[in-house]
């Protein structure tokens, strides 16, 4: 009978026990013995939101197509088990074997959110393993990360040993091979292993750099320490998403995940070139899932799951090329066996309304737009592609097509942004309003409208054309978003509109996280010891805390946010080749200065750097 890490009495003790005992459908189990390397595979937070992202999902398939890996995985347990873990001495486990972590050869970490740093050290710690890398002997797992936080790694660079750069279907394979080979020998180092794996591709090894400082603190040099390690680290850049593998047998959680869902990605990347958008910029180019490939994989997730609703995945669904006729597979099959069809990432348009209505109870459902900005000059500022005409012209759509709720993304903070910017989003939010009783008879409405407007502060990240940007303190955004709350009431529909707002201190630790440099691993470090867990948790989040975590360390967060960079600047994560020119970028922050917008990659190239890739969007130029 299988044995689990935690025993009844401790089960019977936490919130939602089944976070903690696997064997899920679909969960792969293997023999251990018959297994060369065993790697764990980490989310650095709850189950149920763990339980949700396809990058896991896609590695947990890879990885175990070998015979001779296994990965299992694991997840942040929530804060009262992680109390009696700590008391109780009990080691975190992975969900399959139920093996403390201690025992794998990899323990591999993905990153999304800066706000997750302090998780990185709950895993480790409970782990009973050294914090920092540098403290790490022979016999202790390789601990690794990925992900979109990993573009400036370095606040957390000395929890790891190894940080990808790229999409991860590409280089792990020889990672594992060197591995197998090195440990087969008989003069097997960590120190030796990191070395030979800083070769391959995208693989960084930050004890292989350092960095050193100008007298003002900003960044003068950073370089490997040995001539054989590379100066740069190349993104690693899939080249043809229909040979990667795919998890045609998702696992299906014990409990209800947050999109609990079969997600079908139907391409990576962006055309759009929106100047704020990391993920616009760090998944370019454009490449596209076959239909054929797509359908298979549909038909065959849907099958193995057993779920109710499948997900179309992308930056910008619209975008893809064969979006009718998937839509039309997708009705066909999912019309009779009552599935539901989820479609994110939607632009304002007349084809996507249409999609929708195909989709969606449109009695039961909002429908959302994000025009980011609610001034036309801040949106050419950001490049968002979208005009005023089509935003009125797509809510006019929506009303006609049914809808009475419509929901409005916004961002604050943005640069150049004035005082009459953002009094243009309530402004915007009265005059769909209005433009909803002007446009349905009042005897064919079902009620008042309701436009919600929702606004979240703009952080400057990495690799973007306003990472030169500044930020402000909390009480500016603050203030500016009681602008728009108290602009609102001033509007003729205020009945019908709605406003909320992002939290400020949230959002300036998420930019300090996102921009700094290897000091702050002294600050994570010391607001974890501080009780800092679960920070992207409104209810864990502590403020007061972090504060005393940066005085403690010496270290003024408001030097990485709270000024405009010089052009001239060495970034912390310059030694990264994103294979988005450094050049591109600065041309298109120059761009935003004047208002000034660029076409999208499906108008003309915009020489961004990416064409030598040889792949997706930049094969049609």
């Amino acid at each position: 009978m299988r044995k689990l890490a935690l025993s009844d009495d401790i089960l019977l003790q936490v919130e939602k026990p089944a976070r903690y005992i696997g064997n899920e459908v679909n969960s792969i189990i293997k023999d251990p013995d018959s297994c060369d390397i065993r790697y764990a595979i980490c989310f650095p937070d709850v189950y149920e939101i763990g339980m949700s992202h396809l990058g896991i999902q896609i590695l947990y398939e890879q990885f175990n197509r070998r015979p001779d890996v296994w990965c299992e995985r694991v997840y942040s347990p929530w804060p009262d088990l992680s109390s009696i873990m700590k008391k109780e001495g009990i080691s975190l486990f992975a969900l399959e074997s139920q093996d403390p972590l201690g025992e794998f050869d990899f323990i591999g970490m993905t990153l999304q959110y800066e706000m997750c740093y302090t998780n990185i050290l709950q895993i480790i710690d409970l782990a009973k393993l050294p914090l920092f890398s540098r403290d790490r002997k022979d016999d202790m797992p390789i601990i690794m990360a990925g992900g979109p936080c990993t573009y400036n790694p370095e606040p957390i660079a000395d929890f790891f040993d190894i940080i990808y750069i790229g999409e991860g279907e590409t280089s792990y394979d020889s990672l594992f091979d060197l591995y197998k080979t090195m440990r087969a020998s008989d003069d097997y180092s960590r120190r030796k292993f990191l070395r030979e794996a800083s070769k391959i591709p995208g693989m960084y090894v930050p004890s292989l750099y350092e960095a050193t400082y100008n007298a003002d603190g900003t960044l003068k040099d950073f370089s490997a320490i040995y001539s054989d390690v590379p100066a740069k680290v190349e993104r690693q850049v899939v080249e043809d998403l229909n040979e990667t593998a795919y998890p045609m047998k998702p696992v299906v959680p014990h409990v209800q995940a947050i999109q609990d869902r079969v997600t079908l990605e139907i391409m990576r990347g962006c055309i759009r070139g929106c100047r704020f958008c990391q993920a616009g910029m760090i998944y370019r180019p454009k490449r596209e899932r076959s239909l054929d490939t797509l359908k298979k994989y549909a038909y065959e997730m849907l099958k193995n799951s057993g779920h109710e609703e499948i997900s179309l995945s992308s930056l910008s669904s619209s975008d893809y090329s064969k979006l009718p006729e998937l839509l039309d597979f997708l009705i066909e099959h999912c019309n009779d066996e009552k599935i539901n069809i989820s479609l994110p990432s939607l632009r304002i348009d007349n084809f996507s309304l249409d999609v929708m209505k195909k989709v969606q109870d449109v009695r039961k459902s909002s429908i959302t737009f994000a025009p980011e900005a609610g001034s036309q000059r801040m949106r050419d500022v950001i490049n968002k592609g979208l005009t005023h005409e089509d935003i009125i012209n797509g809510s006019k759509e929506a009303f006609l097509g049914g809808w009475t709720k419509i929901k409005l993304y916004f961002m604050l903070g943005l640069p150049g942004e004035e005082e009459e910017d953002i009094r243009a989003i309530p402004e915007l939010g009265d005059e769909i309003a209005m433009l909803y009783y002007d446009t349905i008879p009042k005897e064919e409405r079902s009620g008042r409208c309701q436009v919600t407007m929702s606004t979240s502060f703009f952080v400057p990240k990495p690799f973007t054309p306003f990472q030169w940007a500044g930020m402000f303190p909390k009480e500016e955004y603050l203030r500016r978003a009681r602008i728009v709350n108290d602009h609102m009431k001033e509007q003729l529909n205020k009945k019908s509109l709605r406003y909320q707002w992002h939290q400020a201190d949230v959002t300036v630790l998420e930019g300090i996280l996102a921009r700094g440099d290897r000091k702050l691993s002294a600050v994570i470090k010391r607001a974890y010891e501080l009780g800092c867990i679960f920070d992207a948790w409104g209810e864990y989040f502590d403020l007061d805390k972090w504060e005393q975590a940066f005085s403690d360390c010496g270290i003024d967060g408001d030097f990485y946010i709270m000024r405009t960079r010089d052009k001239a600047e060495l970034f912390p994560w310059d030694f990264i080749d994103c294979k988005v020119s450094k050049a591109f970028l600065l041309r298109e922050w120059e761009r935003a200065s004047k208002g000034v917008v660029t076409p999208n990659c499906s108008m003309s190239c915009s020489g961004c750097g990416c064409r030598p890739l040889s792949t997706g969007i930049c094969m049609t130029h």
